[in-house]
């Protein structure tokens, strides 16, 4: 798959997304500034997912749970401890670095900071979610600690590594990640026009110029590439 021609709801394996971002590995789910231009996290919102990361419903709005204290030694569970915004050193941590970007947004010194959001679909199937702009942050007392909750919300920009994409990409609803599993499962990961199983995107069988929805998998379906560009924003 072509760096410049990853888009929103393209699915990915986790070494295509590795070599989209050009890095070895992504061990991390949050990943400041992994791109001088934008950020980059991982999210899941299967039941056995580390964190508690959801979708407003709004449809456009994310909510990403911060990261864990590393751990420390083999009965160390960083789930009983806070989440930390500095490292021992003084230094930052991720949840810091998100945390100085929101602040330096409602300060007026930046723009909200860009971030690639990665979903993992089901094991082995990634999706880019979409790019959203990061615009604020609260810290909850949940289960006994302290998390952050990062709230991001669909940017209009959603060019980032495919400027040589002609495809148009709509700010619309977020298709529900259930709903990208009930997909996946039912047209067996391949192209429903040609069964090619490279290249696959979420394809709105009805766009949402035309009324589609992203709530119900009767809307969507997976189509590769050759045929998700061919069919563009055309009913057929």
């Amino acid at each position: 798959m072509s760096k410049d021609l990853v888009i929103r709801d393209d699915v990915v394996s986790y070494r295509e997304m590795c070599d989209i971002e050009n890095v070895q590995t992504l061990q991390r789910g949050m990943n400041y500034r992994l791109n001088p231009n934008y950020s980059v996290v991982l999210m899941s919102q299967r039941s056995n997912a580390p964190y508690t990361d959801r979708v407003h419903d709004d449809g456009v709005t994310v909510e990403y749970e911060g990261h864990d204290v590393s751990r420390k030694a083999h009965n160390h569970n960083p789930k009983f401890e806070d989440q930390a915004a500095f490292l021992p050193t003084g230094k930052l941590t991720q949840n810091g670095l998100f945390i100085k970007a929101v602040e330096d947004y409602k300060k007026g010194i930046s723009k909200p900071e860009l971030v690639k959001i990665y979903e993992k679909v089901l094991p082995g199937v990634w999706s880019l979610k979409g790019i959203f702009d990061l615009f604020d942050y609260k810290q909850l007392f949940d289960n006994g600690r302290h998390v952050y909750r990062f709230i991001l919300r669909l940017s209009d920009n959603q060019k980032i590594n495919i400027e040589t994409s002609t495809q148009s990409i709509e700010h619309t609803r977020i298709i529900p990640s259930k709903v990208k599993q009930e997909v996946w499962k039912r047209d067996n990961g391949e192209c429903v026009l040609c069964g090619s199983q490279e290249n696959l995107h979420f394809d709105h069988e009805l766009p949402f110029s035309k009324g589609g929805t992203s709530l119900t998998s009767k809307n969507v379906r997976l189509l590769c590439m050759k045929h998700n560009l061919e069919k563009s924003a055309k009913i057929e």
